[in-house]
């Protein structure tokens, strides 16, 4: 820590600012582990059963670098819990992703890949639609439910609606932003040419 004066309110407000931005770093570290982690069992999961992909390459690198950033730096600017500063310090030694960090990737990785695979297979074989119809409609399934676990990322001490998450500006900015570009992507002819997507009917949504 360095210090401009030797106000003891000083030293506080920096060790509290110290704690809000390492425990943004593993909210961050968490959202895209799990949003990644999710794409990997999707497909695994359809190339074991032989079925469709839920996402092409094109589409993966999509969600990668354009709908998942956006959260994450929303995610990176939060302004923490109003009670951090009375929690016990962390171990020394405490790594930035404990054993309850991988737990929680895991499970939110499972979630996210079974909204995809729930939608493809339902798709696929119930409704009967054509294979880049259920690719399209697996693509915007992942791409929401991603969107969707950056609520999950709210302290444990915390409530639904009212934290840290649901307070930051920046994190409903951003998924504006990421909704916006997902329907550039359906919409513009250029964007779901390149993606391999296709413009659903009415029903389909």
């Amino acid at each position: 820590i360095i210090l401009k004066d030797d106000s003891f309110t000083t030293i506080f407000f920096a060790v509290k600012q110290g704690r809000v931005i390492f425990e943004n770093i593993r909210k961050f570290v968490v959202f895209l582990l799990s949003c990644h982690f999710g794409e990997i069992v999707a497909v695994t999961i359809a190339s074991l059963f032989n079925a469709p992909l839920p996402l092409l390459p094109l589409q993966i690198l999509f969600l990668n670098l354009v709908t998942d950033v956006f959260p994450a730096l929303a995610l990176g600017v939060g302004e923490g819990d109003p009670d951090v500063e009375q929690r016990n310090p962390r171990a020394a030694h405490e790594p930035v992703l404990t054993g309850t960090h991988w737990s929680e990737i895991i499970y939110y990785g499972f979630l996210i890949a079974a909204a995809g695979i729930g939608a493809l297979l339902t798709a696929h074989h119930y409704f009967g639609y054509a294979p880049d119809e259920t690719v399209t409609i697996s693509f915007l399934t992942l791409a929401l439910a991603q969107l969707w676990i950056v609520f999950c990322m709210r302290s444990p001490h915390t409530g639904w609606f009212n934290n840290d998450i649901t307070r930051n500006k920046f994190v409903w900015m951003s998924l504006v932003a990421s909704i916006a570009m997902v329907a550039a992507a359906l919409f513009v002819p250029l964007l779901r040419t390149v993606l391999s997507l296709r413009l659903l009917s009415s029903h389909q949504y």
